[in-house]
């Protein structure tokens, strides 16, 4: 017996059950008669559109045959014009094992390498992210020991499906990621860099976000002056220029050189300048990244201890929601750097202050990086609390660590403990308790992040 000789055994079984002629199959499934007969003989091979009229006559689970359909698929000659429509169904139906074993027998002849990564890239454009996961994971591991490009896009698209809400998980996907973004057409290199730095902003990894900001600056300026490939990335060239010129602001920041940064604001608030196109698209980010240069130039005032900046700040934002959180972290960074009181700005924006149920994206940011941002906030906020003596300064350490956990920040997390036992004695019994379960959710955090292969940037 051929393979795939289930389906015609089941099907034959089921006519003659039933007492059906082919003809009276035909007029319920919609299959010649004639093309019964020879599948039943095994001359003719079955196509999915044929077996999924089949399942549904006999009133079978749509997936009822799939596992002997994937050895149809190979009984005869192998035609991706029955594979890949299949991978596509099982994709949908989420039946991943069928997947891997037809990717796997095809692998056994590298000339399909090329054509399973086109599959990959159409499953991927049709969001149909496992399937394309695992095509990826086979394809790259056949081309592992080629430079090519394919190999680079497959560990890019790899990357990409494996962000989350986890920074560990995110930080582990990067740096397995990173050697491979030079291989990668300019307009790719990009958009992975960009990604890349975000998940590297989220672990503070900052000298490697400024080297990463340096290498976007200049793939983007090489390519808005003389662009050596016809694909576009996500966004025109001249946006990456700009993004760069703020993420090496940043990093100034970070390193507390608020001169640095100034200077890189100047340079990113002045588009209008050298970007060439004057469309609407170009219009809105010039104003954008203006937009943000006078919120940082409040900003660095600020955290260089300028308390005049505050209410300066304070009314900057008002008119932007989308910047009111943002703003707020830095006003009580700031508080807690200088003993600043912003009670009368806390009030101002209470209904900005976040939650842990804030699901929304805050404007054009990162939701990543918000997300880490806001772990923060909460720790900040705690401290600024127990400074004024104010209530539910405890409850804002509860909510840092709850969602520093929920993300695997790991510097928030221990930041979360330590804060805690700090003012443990501020608690109430009920706060104890919720620390005590939180506590055990570390643990087991703990025990993940010791079976994760780790190799840290500086």
């Amino acid at each position: 017996m051929k393979s795939g000789d289930t389906i015609r055994e089941t099907l034959s079984t089921y006519m003659q059950k039933h007492n059906l002629s082919f003809t009276q199959f035909s007029s319920i499934s919609n299959v010649n008669a004639g093309t019964l007969s020879r599948m039943l003989q095994g001359t003719k091979p079955i196509s999915l559109r044929q077996l999924e009229s089949i399942t549904s006559a006999m009133e079978l689970p749509e997936d009822f045959f799939f596992e002997s359909y994937v050895e149809e698929c190979f009984a005869f000659s192998p035609s991706m014009r029955r594979i890949r429509p299949f991978i596509f169904r099982c994709a949908e139906l989420n039946r991943l094992d069928c997947i891997e074993r037809i990717v796997h027998r095809l692998l056994e002849d590298l000339s399909y390498t090329s054509i399973l990564f086109d599959v990959a890239e159409a499953l991927f454009a049709s969001d149909l992210r496992q399937a394309a996961a695992l095509i990826y994971t086979q394809v790259s591991e056949a081309e592992r020991f080629q430079h090519s490009e394919r190999l680079a896009i497959c560990r890019y698209r790899l990357f990409e499906l494996s962000l989350g809400d986890d920074l560990e998980e995110n930080l582990r996907s990067a740096i397995l990621f990173e050697p491979y973004v030079s291989r990668l057409d300019e307009a790719d290199q990009l958009d992975a860099l960009k990604e890349l730095i975000h998940v590297l902003m989220t672990a503070h990894k900052w000298k490697k976000v400024d080297e990463l900001a340096v290498e976007m600056l200049r793939v983007a300026t090489l390519q808005y002056e003389q662009p050596s490939t016809e694909r576009k990335p996500k966004q025109p060239f001249y946006f990456y220029i700009l993004y760069g010129l703020l993420f090496r602001s940043t990093v100034c920041e970070e390193f507390q050189d608020y001169d640095g940064a100034l200077s890189y604001v100047s340079k990113y608030e002045q588009g209008e300048l050298w970007v060439r196109e004057d469309d609407e698209e170009a219009r809105r980010y010039i104003h954008q990244f203006a937009e943000w240069a006078t919120a940082n130039r409040f900003l660095y005032r600020l955290l260089s201890g300028q308390a005049e900046a505050l209410g300066e700040y304070a009314d900057f934002v008002a008119t932007r929601p989308a910047e009111i959180f943002i703003a707020l972290g830095y006003m009580v960074k700031a508080a807690n750097r200088f003993d600043f009181d912003i009670d009368h700005i806390l009030e101002r924006f209470t209904a900005y202050i976040p939650s842990m149920e804030m699901e929304g994206k805050y404007g054009p940011y990162n939701n990543s990086v918000v997300k880490e941002k806001l772990a923060r906030f909460f720790s900040d906020l705690a401290i600024y609390r127990f400074k004024r003596g104010h209530d539910h300064a405890v409850n804002s350490i509860l909510e840092g660590l709850r969602l520093s956990v929920r993300i695997n920040s790991i510097k928030n997390i221990l930041n979360g403990l330590t804060l805690f036992e700090m003012y443990r004695d501020w608690a109430s019994e009920e706060e104890k308790k919720d620390f005590k379960l939180l506590s055990g959710e570390v643990n087991r955090i703990n025990e993940k992040n010791k079976h994760l292969v780790i190799f840290s940037y500086e």
